[in-house]
């Protein structure tokens, strides 16, 4: 049976090359809002998160009709972290849409997805993206994504795949680069006439793999798949096949059924195959089970998911102000959200260790870790996290650890500099293209030389430059590199900060909290420009005597504390450091809070 009225397709792009408001387009033409209805932008960035920093982190999908046909849409990530969302999400396309900035041109994510892409053979539609910009540079980027199909071992029909020029913001496309579109009939048109139809045994016994799960909290763990085989009703009698183990399976009932039309799950009664289904009703479904008919449990292969590369400490918060602001501070709630959290994201990993009240996580980069830490952190629970640190493995009897492939686009006059920082850091330059007044620099770099990097670069850069990396491969250790050229100020006691006491501690650093902030001693208060560390007294008050008066501290003009966003603190971060993450605050802290201690055990190491 072939699905001649639908077809199923995924977009996949590097970050901020303009998926999600391409998809708000095609969603307005596809007829799924009324004409007069108020939508936001990037309408299906759902989640806090995204719409304030403007990047997706979960793939979603939406549905659109085009004359009788509909389209399953999945939006996925742009950003390397989140990886594996794009991965799963791919078993369940026919083909995909390649989106590449008119100016920037294929970067590192686009290369890691669209291989993901051919390995399973799917057909690519190359959709050259805001071809408004000024910079604009339509011929070179068609050849330069040829070139990235030649070198990805592309076969003969994906070299062939068709390319159309789109502006995502005006909703336009066009088969021809120097003429305008007027609408996105271009694109719908090539999706239905290149993309192949789903096609399967309708009259087969019913199989599906599970891509994506959701959670509520009235009906439990959701389902979300293609349906490969056969077809599948409300309340049939179903059996489970656990993806770890092959072996195990269980008979369960499908409770409800529902399938997208534009950015609402509505319910059916029945699906068949090539349906994108969000089924629910089944207690302990996870990411790469398959559901059959229970005449013929066979389990459908789940994709390889990419391992994480790095790992974190999330522990119980111990600090002098633990259990102040958040609502879930022990270590058996911390535990229950980290296991959680793993039902939803297939690239984590978490694993307890000799301390009860401490969880090594594992992820694919800062990105995907901080990102954790933050909505754990809305959510109201409370907690301490360590330095991010690379995960080794030994291959043929040598240490090995990850190394990135980082992309920097930066002014001419600043590329010295980046490429000196880079010689210290262990990075390899691969290539090096002018792009008019600007540089594209290519570099293979071990993870570890990317940590605290951003914030030197874009000071380096005057804030001009672009950079973004994607995980390469394993290559044997390279030895020490530097993690930080600066030192810490540290809270000499426990109180809050006052004006006398910061205005002596800011000569000796750049300072991160102001006058009234609570403070306890081991507290990270500041940037030493130093490379050791720094006790400071920023409780310390004026003494009052028949000559000085109380009002003189008025005069005295502190500089503007530093504000520390989470991503921020975490490139700061020591190995002896842990940041203190609560609702309200981020606080920097010395493992060890007492100074003389401390001192006593940096003695005993020297």
């Amino acid at each position: 049976m072939i699905r001649e009225n639908l077809r199923n397709i995924a977009i996949i792009a590097h970050v901020d090359h303009g998926k999600t408001t391409l998809v708000d387009e095609m969603l307005k033409q596809g007829g799924v809002f009324r004409e007069n209805q108020a939508v936001a932008d990037r309408v299906m960035d759902s989640n806090d998160i995204e719409r304030e920093r403007g990047i997706t982190i979960l793939a979603k999908n939406t549905a659109v009709m085009y004359k009788d046909t509909k389209i399953n849409i999945i939006d996925t990530p742009g950003h390397a972290d989140f990886g594996g969302e794009v991965e799963r999400v791919l078993s369940m396309v026919d083909g995909v849409i390649l989106l590449v900035d008119a100016a920037e041109g294929p970067m590192p994510q686009t290369r890691f997805v669209l291989s993901k892409a051919l390995e399973m053979g799917h057909k690519i539609i190359i959709v050259v993206n805001k071809i408004d910009r000024p910079d604009a540079r339509l011929d070179e980027i068609a050849d330069e994504v040829q070139l990235l199909l030649l070198d990805l071992d592309a076969d003969d029909e994906q070299l062939e795949s068709p390319i159309l020029y789109c502006s995502g913001r005006a909703g336009t496309a066009s088969l021809d680069k120097d003429k305008e579109g007027e609408d996105l009939t271009p694109l719908f048109e090539t999706i239905l006439s290149y993309i192949q139809a789903p096609e399967g045994e309708e009259n087969a016994p019913f199989q599906m793999l599970v891509s994506s799960i959701d959670y509520n909290d009235y009906v439990g763990r959701i389902a979300v798949g293609r349906i490969q085989r056969g077809s599948v009703k409300v309340g049939q009698q179903v059996t489970v096949v656990n993806a770890n183990d092959e072996g195990k399976h269980y008979n369960a009932k499908i409770v409800s059924l529902a399938q997208m039309e534009g950015l609402n799950q509505v319910n059916s009664e029945t699906a068949t195959v090539g349906d994108i289904v969000v089924l629910s009703g089944i207690a302990d479904i996870t990411i790469g089970d398959t559901i059959c008919a229970p005449e013929a449990p066979e389990a459908i292969p789940f994709t390889h998911i990419s391992e994480p590369t790095m790992e974190m400490t999330f522990a119980v918060n111990d600090s002098p102000f633990a259990g102040r602001e958040g609502k879930y501070v022990t270590s058996r709630q911390l535990r229950e959200r980290l296991f959680k959290e793993l039902l939803r994201d297939v690239s984590l990993r978490v694993t307890e260790t000799e301390n009860t009240d401490a969880f090594s996580v594992a992820g694919r980069g800062e990105m995907h870790l901080s990102i954790l830490v933050e909505n754990m952190r809305r959510e109201g629970y409370e907690l301490s996290v360590s330095t991010p640190r690379v995960l080794y493995k030994t291959i043929d009897g040598k240490l090995c650890e990850p190394q990135e492939r980082l992309v920097v686009d930066v002014p001419e006059e600043c590329v010295g500099t980046v490429m000196e920082k880079m010689g210290t850091r262990k990075g390899e330059l691969q290539s090096m293209q002018p792009q008019g007044n600007r540089t594209r620099l290519e570099f293979l770099i071990p993870s570890r030389g990317l940590f605290g990097y951003k914030s030197e670069f874009l000071t380096n850069t005057r804030g001009e430059g672009i950079m973004s990396s994607v995980f390469d491969s394993y290559i044997p250790y390279k030895g020490e590199i530097p993690r930080r050229s600066t030192g810490s100020l540290i809270s000499h006691e426990t109180g809050e900060a006052v004006t006398y006491g910061l205005y002596n501690a800011q000569e000796r650093g750049t300072l991160f909290i102001g006058a009234g902030v609570p403070v306890y001693e081991g507290m990270v208060v500041g940037m030493s420009p130093k490379a050791e560390d720094l006790v400071v007294n920023v409780c310390k008050r004026k003494h009052l005597t028949n000559t000085r008066a109380s009002g003189s501290d008025d005069a005295l003009r502190l500089v503007p504390p530093r504000v520390m966003s989470l991503e921020d603190c975490l490139e700061f971060l020591a190995d002896d450091e842990l940041l203190e993450v609560t609702p309200e605050s981020l606080r920097i802290r010395k493992r060890v809070l007492d100074n003389v201690q401390r001192a006593k055990q940096r003695g005993k190491k020297a």
